[in-house]
């Protein structure tokens, strides 16, 4: 089972939707390679094939993740404790310097965007801690100590 917002479960599927509309394109292009005669050595006709094979295993794979999805209502979140979905700001204790991560599902995780996966070191070890509690995370660089400055929905 796959948690997630809502805004994550609406992205996925709007991608769903995007990638079967490509479906039709790639059909087009096999039939087209298909035309032009010889099948063994059409070089078209592989890579369309080869084009079908990837946005179907992609196809698959989105509705697999939906299928099994479910979405969290915020409001039933408490900003106690750090928990999925929720906004962290934590210090680096070494480097002194603020950090602010929102914890999700690994499907919607975009760091750019300050978005951890729940299941990164740091997601795990913040996870139904408090404000003000202090963290030891083990990463590949090392080992890490963070202090939670505050949570927030």
């Amino acid at each position: 089972m796959e948690y997630m917002s809502q805004e994550g479960y609406d992205k996925l599927v709007a991608e769903l939707h995007e990638l079967e509309s490509e479906l039709p394109k790639i059909k087009e292009a096999i039939a087209e390679a298909r035309a032009m005669g010889d099948l063994s050595e059409n070089f078209e006709y592989h890579a369309a094939k080869r084009a079908q094979g990837r946005l179907l295993s992609r196809i698959s794979y989105k509705q697999k993740v939906l299928e099994n999805a479910r979405v969290i209502d915020k409001s039933r979140i408490s900003a106690d404790s750090v928990q999925l979905l929720c906004k962290v700001e934590i210090t680096n204790l070494a480097m002194n310097r603020k950090m602010s991560y929102t914890i999700t599902s690994p499907n919607e995780a975009d760091i750019r965007e300050g978005k951890i996966s729940v299941k990164s070191p740091i997601a795990q070890a913040l996870i139904n801690k408090k404000v003000g509690d202090v963290v030891e995370v083990h990463v590949p660089a090392g080992l890490l100590k963070l202090r939670i400055e505050s949570i927030s929905l």
